[in-house]
């Protein structure tokens, strides 16, 4: 899948899957938008990139921060060709009876409404400009409850019908939502989960977890016509015949 010539919008892109995102993405051709709260983390991955990337502290749960990225993408490349909606947080993990409501509510802030957010900010031009593909990170818990998880199954269970909801009012306008659910990534998320100890995720042996390169490149495939059965719906990492497709095996 070529990009050449295309812009890229990446929450989350500091580390972990955002930022292996951003490298297959530019290698691709594509002017990436690294977005995250950490304006030094995504500086050294703008530097390693070159001149096909651009550095922005972003923080998802302040639609103003999302809206200023899309305006300052269109002011350098002249659209935005795709949007991926990475951001997400899982800490702090706690049984619902002794869960902190301003921390449960700040996970809602982020991989909720940051969903959202995103999605409101690049619709207008996606519409404007003829199409375009909004890509949201989702996750198995998105689709059974977990101990500990209830505010991070709750709000990926959330964004996931986001997806459903943008496709329901937006394919006629040329714009793609797909959800992919990588299954569990050797990234900081996981150290996380695994100090938690409660519950079955949390006791998988590291060796399991695929590389985060792996749901990197996948997501460049959900850009090419290959996917296109598969917009308005959830693709899953845990799928061989996906992983075939997206050059994984």
């Amino acid at each position: 899948m070529e990009m050449n010539g295309k812009t890229v919008l990446i929450t989350g892109a500091s580390r972990g899957i955002g930022a292996d995102t951003a490298r297959v993405f530019a290698k691709a051709g594509a002017h990436v938008f690294l977005l995250a709260r950490s304006a030094s983390q995504l500086e050294d991955l703008a530097s390693e990139i070159g001149d096909q990337a651009t550095a922005m502290a972003c923080d998802v749960s302040k639609f103003e921060d999302l809206e200023n990225a899309v305006q300052a993408a269109v002011a350098k490349t002249g659209r935005v060709d795709v949007i991926i909606n990475n951001a997400g947080v899982i800490e702090p993990i706690s049984s619902l009876e002794d869960s902190d409501p301003d921390s449960w509510g700040q996970t809602i802030d982020i991989n909720l409404k940051g969903v959202y957010y995103g999605m409101r900010a690049v619709l207008p031009v996606m519409r404007a400009q003829g199409g375009g593909s909004i890509l949201t990170i989702s996750s198995g818990a998105a689709h059974g409850p977990m101990e500990g998880w209830s505010h991070y199954c709750a709000s990926k269970a959330a964004a996931a019908m986001l997806t459903r909801c943008a496709d329901k009012e937006m394919r006629d306008a040329g714009i793609r939502a797909i959800g992919l659910s990588p299954g569990t990534v050797a990234t900081d998320m996981q150290v996380q989960i695994k100090a938690s100890g409660v519950n079955p995720v949390s006791q998988l042996d590291p060796s399991v977890h695929i590389p985060a390169e792996w749901p990197a490149r996948t997501l460049l495939w959900m850009c090419s016509a290959d996917a296109d059965e598969f917009i308005g719906t959830e693709i899953s990492l845990r799928d061989e015949d996906i992983r075939a497709r997206a050059g994984l095996l």
